[in-house]
């Protein structure tokens, strides 16, 4: 029945859609700090079984293959690759980038995102309020983070996350120590928005810590963590997606074709 390669190349269709959809977001954060690009996951759908494999066959020995016919494929989901991105040295003081052992991004900076949650975030460019707040770009308070005083000067963030300073009379100071906060499963957070992810039962609850202790990050100063999407690559899925949306709309082209070569038959 050729309407059923219509439908099928139609599920194709949708899918791929999907697909560029996810790729295009991806090379519009090609330039976020901290973010993750996102692979989407395909699964085919439910087979028609025409025939069993294993029956008997006209000469009397038991077929070794089926037929069955599928119905074509479905995104299952989205998975972000918690692959660590490049460095860009900033030259702000107050600008963090974690240093995780490997090249899985499991640390994220703890975020207060003023209504009771707590947001995590890989982007670490923050800066100093007018209440001597640790916050980011979108004003999320760096949670956990010490208030630094309205006279310190040659502000410095240590390995393990000391924020030193230098108090109106000169003197070294210590502010304090930012935390930060490891998942078992990163790929399980959900993504808000504002370079912010939030936990999920998914994700396994935070587990927080200081940096550079057993299972967590050192930390940078003075540089951020860019996007870890590749322009080049993502290129090339997007061509890649391009095509197969192209086939599947060639699928029911030919399909189309076929049926009106049927409805044209004369006796």
């Amino acid at each position: 029945m050729m309407t059923r390669s219509l439908w099928t190349a139609a599920t194709g269709m949708h899918a791929q859609q999907r697909n560029i959809d996810v790729i295009a977001h991806d090379l519009t954060n090609v330039n976020t700090n901290g973010y993750k690009k996102t692979h989407v996951n395909f699964a085919d759908l439910f087979y028609q079984r025409l025939r069993s494999a294993g029956v008997t066959g006209s000469a009397g020995n038991n077929l070794p293959t089926g037929l069955q016919v599928g119905n074509g494929v479905r995104t299952t989901g989205t998975t972000k690759i918690f692959t660590i991105g490049g460095a860009l040295e900033t030259q702000s003081p107050l600008n963090m980038m974690l240093l995780d052992k490997g090249n899985s991004a499991r640390n994220f900076f703890p975020v207060d995102l003023g209504d009771g949650r707590t947001g995590y975030t890989r982007d670490g460019a923050f800066s100093k309020d007018d209440q001597g707040n640790i916050v980011n770009n979108s004003g999320y308070i760096l949670s956990g983070a010490p208030t630094i005083p309205s006279d310190a000067q040659d502000i410095n963030i240590t390995v393990d996350g000391r924020v030193l300073y230098r108090d109106g009379a000169g003197n070294q100071a210590d502010a304090g120590q930012i935390q930060l906060a490891t998942f078992a499963n990163p790929a399980g957070l959900e993504p808000m928005g504002d370079n912010v992810f939030l936990e999920s039962s998914a994700s396994g609850a935070a587990t927080t810590g200081t940096p550079g202790s057993a299972g967590f990050a050192n930390v940078k100063g003075g540089w951020v963590e860019i996007s870890n999407v590749s322009a080049i690559e993502e290129m090339v899925n997007l061509i890649s997606a391009q095509r197969a949306y192209e086939f599947n709309s060639k699928t029911i082209q030919t399909s189309d074709e076929m049926l009106q070569t049927v409805n044209n038959l004369k006796r």
